[in-house]
């Protein structure tokens, strides 16, 4: 399964829109977003994904009740632990505690955000990513990342 994570979107709806585009072309089935949506309003322009959504509320989402309405069911408190084509899974914003996250041994991939800054390293049986920031607007560069569940490789794009 190809799934397309994205992180700190901070309400840019031009490169929301690109990446959804990208996630389009490249056969995503799921999305994973680790927060910072900002506002509400960018629900919408996710709403022609017909596959699955997860994600979780970041630091600077402060309607979480609106959120919850156009992300319905789909955003959820951090850390969130969930399994997807046979994985399991760690989502957070923030990356407090990861090392001992990966240190239980428990999960197969951590994803995180809030950094604005791209990286991938494996500890132990656990992948740990951070796509960077969708948004481009801390460090002038807007990434998006792919990744096979099967293989378990990471590909960084950069939204132009």
């Amino acid at each position: 399964m190809l799934v397309g994570i994205m992180s700190d979107t901070h309400d840019h709806l031009d490169n929301i829109k690109k990446a959804v585009a990208i996630f389009k072309d490249r056969a995503v089935q799921h999305i994973i977003h680790a927060g910072d949506y900002v506002a509400p309003f960018t629900g919408k322009e996710f709403y022609e994904f017909i596959h699955g959504f997860t994600g979780v509320f970041g630091n600077n989402d402060g309607d979480k009740a609106l959120l919850n309405q156009m992300y319905p069911g789909m955003v959820h408190n951090q850390p969130y632990s969930f399994e997807l084509d046979g994985k399991k899974i760690l989502l957070m914003h923030e990356p407090y505690r990861i090392d001992e996250h990966a240190a239980s041994g428990a999960y197969d991939l951590i994803i995180h955000g809030h950094t604005h800054k791209v990286y991938s390293e494996q500890r132990g049986s656990a992948l740990i990513l951070n796509p960077g920031e969708t948004c481009g607007w801390v460090s002038g560069r807007a990434t998006i990342a792919l990744l096979d569940l099967n293989t378990m490789l990471p590909e960084v794009i950069e939204i132009r």
